[in-house]
C-alpha cells in the first residue's frame, strides 16, 4: 500500500482540525477548570428578569453573541466553528474564544451556529424550546424552521438534492429545525433569530412582537434573508433596535462564507435611526429604548476576540 495515499489525507484532516479548532464536536467540559458556584448562588438567590437593569451585549462576530445580566449571569449564544466535514470548506480563520460563560445556547444544528463546546459553559443547552429560568434570566426557545429556499446569489439550498434531501419537507432532516432564542432580564427582551425562516408559526411570530431588541440575519448577499423578507419582518414585529448579524466580519469570519457585510442594507435605512458603533459591546436597559423604533445599532467588523 502506498503510505502517501494515507499520509495526504490525514495531513489534510489535521490542517482542518488546527483551523477549526477541534476534531470532533463532543464535550471537552471535564478539562475545563471553571465551575458552577455562581450558578449555585444565582439558584438560591433567584432574581427577576422585569426588574430594570442594564443588560451588555457583545458581538464575537458572525451570529455570536453574549448576554451579561445585570446580576452578572452570562449567556453565550450560537458560537461557531468550521464544518467538520470539511463539505462547506473554512469560515473562520481562527478557533471560538474560549470564553467561560454560565449558559450557552445553540439555535440549530449547523456548524457555523453550535460550538458549543468551544466556550467554558458550565451549562450547555442546544436547541432549546420551552422555557428556562435562572436568576435574573430567562430564556424562552421557540421551535420553528431553518430557511429552506435561499433567495440571495449563493443558491446553498441547492445542496439538498446532493444531501438526498428536501430542506422544505415537513419531515425535514433535524438539522433544518431552528429554535429561536427569547432573552429576558434587566427589564429587556433580545429576540435572536438564528437562521430561521421569514415567516414563523403564528404562535412564534406572537411572542416576536413583543421583543425590544431582534437580532436578525441581515447582510447584502442575502444569503438567509432576502431584504424584502428582512423588511417585512421589521414591520411585523416593530422592535426597538435592530441588529444586524450573520454576515461576513473582517478578522472573525472568512470570504470563503461567501456571505457579505450588511454596510449596504445599512445605508439604506433612515440613518437617523442608525448608529454605527466603534465597538464590539453596547449597555442597554429599558430607558434606552424609550424613544426608539427600529433603530438600527450595527457592529460592522468591530468583534469581541477575547
Amino acid at each position: 500500500m502506498n503510505k502517501n495515499k494515507i499520509i495526504a489525507p490525514f495531513s489534510a484532516l489535521l490542517l482542518s482540525c488546527a483551523i477549526s479548532g477541534s476534531l470532533f464536536a463532543e464535550s471537552r467540559s471535564w478539562t475545563f477548570s471553571e465551575n458552577n458556584n455562581k450558578v449555585i448562588e444565582a439558584q438560591k438567590k433567584g432574581g427577576d428578569p422585569a426588574k430594570a437593569g442594564d443588560v451588555t451585549i457583545d458581538f464575537f462576530g458572525h451570529m455570536a453573541f453574549r448576554i451579561t445580566s445585570p446580576d452578572g449571569l452570562t449567556i453565550m449564544i450560537d458560537p461557531w466553528r468550521n464544518d467538520p466535514s470539511g463539505y462547506w470548506g473554512v469560515w473562520f480563520p481562527k478557533p471560538f474564544p474560549e470564553v467561560p460563560v454560565d449558559l450557552v445556547l445553540s439555535t440549530h444544528a449547523h456548524f457555523d451556529h453550535d460550538a458549543v463546546y468551544r466556550p467554558h459553559a458550565t451549562q450547555v443547552l442546544e436547541r432549546l424550546s420551552g422555557e428556562y429560568k435562572l436568576g435574573d434570566v430567562k430564556v424562552t426557545g421557540l421551535a420553528d424552521k431553518h430557511m429552506c429556499a435561499s433567495k440571495g446569489w449563493y443558491k446553498w439550498t441547492d445542496a439538498d438534492e446532493e444531501f438526498g434531501q428536501d430542506f422544505c419537507a415537513k419531515e425535514n432532516a433535524l438539522h433544518m429545525d431552528n429554535y429561536i432564542q427569547i432573552i429576558e432580564t434587566g427589564g429587556v427582551k433580545i429576540a435572536h433569530w438564528g437562521d430561521n425562516r421569514p415567516i414563523p408559526a403564528e404562535h412564534v411570530e406572537a411572542i416576536l412582537k413583543t421583543a425590544d431588541v431582534l437580532i436578525m440575519n441581515i447582510d447584502d448577499s442575502q444569503h438567509i434573508l432576502s431584504y424584502e423578507d428582512i423588511d417585512n419582518a421589521l414591520t411585523k414585529y416593530k422592535p426597538k433596535m435592530v441588529i444586524p448579524a450573520h454576515y461576513y466580519t473582517k478578522g472573525a469570519s472568512s470570504v470563503l462564507t461567501t456571505l457579505s457585510s450588511a454596510d449596504k442594507w445599512v445605508g439604506n435605512q433612515d440613518q437617523e435611526k442608525v448608529t454605527r458603533l466603534d465597538t464590539s459591546r453596547i449597555v442597554v436597559n429599558p430607558e434606552t429604548f424609550k424613544d426608539m423604533d427600529r433603530n438600527v445599532y450595527y457592529f460592522g467588523m468591530n468583534h469581541t476576540k477575547e
